[in-house]
């Protein structure tokens, strides 16, 4: 058996530094800072989650699942997401609290590399609320999400919510199911709006049918808009979307953050479970989202208990490569506090007094230093505690 590459990685996996590590602990400890003070209790489930429960429910596709089998012959996964592992707990070990629930987590996901270059293993920090049908419950968790941003520093972004109610209505209006609904989504999904175009004009529907959903294409922008979506459509549930749509924004006005919003009925997110609001946040200069996340009510009554739900998950990667392109240094400041052994219980009691001060502090014996200048140009300041004179 042939020996694996000493420096390689499994495809998908990565290293992380200490600069970018600490940089994300930084801006973690922002955003958990913000989730807490609005009133919601962070829990953490196990990486392994059995196949036939949690890896199902995810509605992730098979083909990205990491799969591995336990002594029993049973199946596990890698935790694709975290809302069915939450879902899990809810029905569960929380099956006993009253809800609502406000949940948040923070951890790694794992999906089979997709393409190239793509994380297979990354960190995302969510919320979830558990229990509340309301449109004020989709509305509080659209402000959470911004307002974490803003904690971070983040300033250029902008927030797009549709209603995947008002897309089903619509394609099934024209289409019908099956097939045809999927790719169609597809499409949206990817952005491929020229493809979306072509689909369509091969469809066998009469042209008003295709003029209709090439007009999907066009619905984005502010409130105004939804008037355009009411004469796309005729069922009760397409219009009842849109009145959804029309009261979220309303909610999102009273937190005041409608500055950052925007209607997109659009919007499709890659997992199916989602049934009301959904979302998706953009940086500035970034082609990718940095968060999403949706109403999901038919999920939790999966595992048992009966509950609406909705949430957001941050892809932290993704954020931190969105402030990056902002003046938002990280503290990177240390002290060194070098010493002789005649001097250590010294320099260890400065450095005591100094890390209960808030300070970032290494004491180190000159003796185990390899190159003392290379060494010492990586702190800001260094403290000398050697032989008989201090400096």
């Amino acid at each position: 058996m042939s020996s694996p590459f000493m420096f390689e990685k499994p495809l998908g996996m990565k290293d992380t530094l200490p600069l970018l590590y600490d940089r994300n602990e930084e801006v973690t400890s922002q955003i958990a800072e913000e989730v807490r003070l609005w009133g919601y209790q962070t829990l953490h489930t196990p990486a392994l989650e059995y196949y036939d429960t949690v890896g199902a429910a995810s509605a992730i596709h098979d083909a990205k699942l990491f799969k591995l089998m336990d002594r029993q012959g049973r199946t596990l996964v890698l935790r694709p997401d975290m809302t069915a592992p939450i879902a899990r707990v809810v029905s569960s070990s929380l099956k006993d609290e009253p809800l609502p629930l406000r949940l948040a987590y923070n951890t790694a996901l794992y999906r089979t590399q997709e393409h190239e270059g793509k994380p297979a293993e990354f960190e995302q920090y969510g919320v979830e609320l558990i229990g509340d049908q309301t449109v004020s419950a989709d509305g509080e968790i659209m402000a959470l999400l911004i307002s974490a941003f803003e904690k971070t520093g983040l300033r250029h972004f902008r927030l797009a919510f549709g209603h995947i109610g008002f897309m089903n209505a619509l394609f099934t209006e024209v289409v019908g199911s099956g097939d045809h609904v999927h790719a169609l989504k597809q499409f949206l999904f990817e952005k491929n709006y020229v493809g979306f175009k072509r689909y369509v004009r091969k469809l066998p529907i009469s042209a008003l049918d295709k003029n209709r959903l090439e007009q999907l294409l066009s619905l984005r922008g502010g409130p105004d808009m939804l008037e355009t979506a009411k004469e796309l459509v005729s069922s009760p549930d397409a219009l009842r979307a849109l009145q959804e749509v029309q009261e979220v924004w309303n909610v999102l006005e009273s937190y005041g953050v409608s500055s950052y919003m925007n209607i997109d009925l659009n919007v499709v997110l890659h997992i199916d479970y989602y049934t009301g609001v959904v979302f998706e946040s953009y940086g500035k200069e970034l082609g990718f989202p940095l968060a999403s996340g949706g109403r999901y009510d038919e999920l939790v009554p999966k595992f048992g208990r009966q509950a609406s739900a909705t949430g957001f998950g941050i892809r932290m990667d993704r954020l931190l490569e969105a402030l990056n392109h902002i003046d938002c240094p990280l503290n990177q400041e240390r002290t060194l506090i070098l010493f002789s052994k005649e001097r250590q219980k010294e320099a260890v009691e400065e450095a005591k007094q100094l890390r209960e001060s808030g300070k970032r502090v290494v004491i180190q014996h000159v003796a185990g230093i390899e190159d003392l200048d290379a060494y010492t140009s990586t702190f800001t300041n260094v403290i000398q505690r050697i032989g008989g004179s201090a400096s």
